[in-house]
């Protein structure tokens, strides 16, 4: 992939990305959070990912590796998500195919991935990223004022969210808690496929974004 990110974009597929951290310890604190579950879907898959960290991580990274190129969809994912995959990946010694690029203009998120000053552009392996939380901010929370926290943005489109305690992830079952990253990961990408140019908010990787 070139350094900017500038292919047909709207004939790219797009993939909707999450993941959940364990909240028994600091979740925003990649230095003592591990990973517990990350979910990648596409038109006709929704894969989970879980168990042990290094594999978790490693088989993410295989996937991605293997799919079409397209565009990752997350929701605040240029604050949290991947600066904290990257975090993790290196706690574990894992290689990801993941680049980041800290982006001094990039507003801020929601939350953000504890030890990290502001948010990132990406790509990982050859696809693209768009930060879903931030397209929604500027402007439909920006006109409106409508809350774009994941979940209330969904019901407000009419969208099934499924709800859990997100300071609680840690006392879901297996079952609870991958259908609850799977339906994240369903949402940020439904959620930007509405957008009449979803691809006019892939992150462009320009050289004069700072290290």
């Amino acid at each position: 992939m070139s350094d900017n990110f500038a292919p047909a974009l709207h004939q790219l597929p797009f993939y909707g990305l999450d993941i959940e951290t364990d909240t028994s310890v600091d979740g925003l604190d990649p230095e003592v959070a591990p990973v517990v579950a990350a979910a990648l879907v596409g038109e006709d898959f929704q894969d989970v990912f879980d168990g042990k960290e290094t594999d978790l991580l490693t088989d993410l990274d295989h996937r991605l590796a293997e799919l079409e190129p397209g565009v990752l969809v997350t929701w605040n994912g240029g604050c949290f998500d991947l600066p904290f995959l990257r975090d993790r990946a290196a706690v574990c010694g894992v290689t990801l195919g993941l680049q980041l690029v800290l982006d001094p203009l990039f507003p801020s998120g929601r939350q953000r991935s504890q030890h990290h000053a502001g948010g990132y552009r990406a790509r990982w392996h050859d696809h693209g990223h768009i930060d879903a939380y931030q397209v929604f901010r500027a402007d439909v929370g920006a006109s409106i004022g409508l809350s774009c926290a994941l979940k209330p943005l969904a019901r407000f489109v009419g969208l099934e969210v499924v709800e859990v305690d997100s300071q609680r992830i840690h006392e879901l079952s297996d079952d609870e808690r991958r259908a609850y990253v799977i339906s994240d990961a369903h949402l940020a990408r439904a959620l930007i496929r509405r957008r009449a140019r979803p691809w006019a908010g892939v992150d462009q990787l320009l050289l004069l974004i700072g290290s």
